[in-house]
């Protein structure tokens, strides 16, 4: 993951693709790596402000995997701002799009976000069964940095206290 430093220059030259006529990169292409740079770095605000363009133009151009990417950061912000009803629509439209295209790089970060969001809510075993699906996709690909960043969030999530008991989970997405 890159700094805060490094998320800037990397929107920056983004937007400033935005404006900028390319014959190998389209505006639907720049959109889509604009909301999954900010769900990476879970900027709600950037996310909010190009994944409603990212959405049209993915619809648009029939782009599966830019809708799966777009549903996954709406999913983050919506996680973010205690919208987590609605993060596990967006979340679960991703990775059943995902899970058809057979991107299991995507498909291992969009577990990686559903476990997030179930740690969110305090569901323990939820989040463990999304991280531990997330960390096979990974460790599947050989995805060293992807491994590491989620049996660091499976051993947090083993730490926390206070969490649901087992059978008072009703998580939306805890079956998928």
């Amino acid at each position: 993951m890159t700094g805060e430093g490094e998320f800037a220059l990397i929107k920056q030259y983004l937007e400033n693709a935005l404006h900028t006529s390319t014959s190998w990169m389209g505006t639907h292409d720049v959109y889509a790596a604009l909301v999954d740079v900010a769900a990476v770095h879970y900027d709600e605000a950037v996310i909010r402000q190009y994944a409603p363009q990212a959405e049209d133009l993915a619809m648009r151009h029939g782009h599966a995997l830019y809708q799966a990417v777009t549903d996954r950061a709406w999913g983050v912000a919506h996680r973010l701002a205690g919208e987590y009803a609605a993060a596990a629509v967006r979340l679960g439209q991703a990775l059943e799009i995902l899970r058809g295209l057979g991107a299991h790089w995507q498909i291992g970060r969009t577990l990686y976000e559903l476990g997030q969001l179930a740690v969110t809510q305090g569901y323990r075993d939820s989040a463990h069964a999304h991280l531990i699906q997330a960390l096979a996709a990974f460790e599947t690909m050989r995805a060293a940095p992807d491994v590491e960043r989620v049996k660091a969030a499976i051993s947090l999530n083993s730490s926390i206290k206070g969490a649901k008991p087992p059978g008072e989970e009703a998580h939306p997405a805890a079956g998928r």
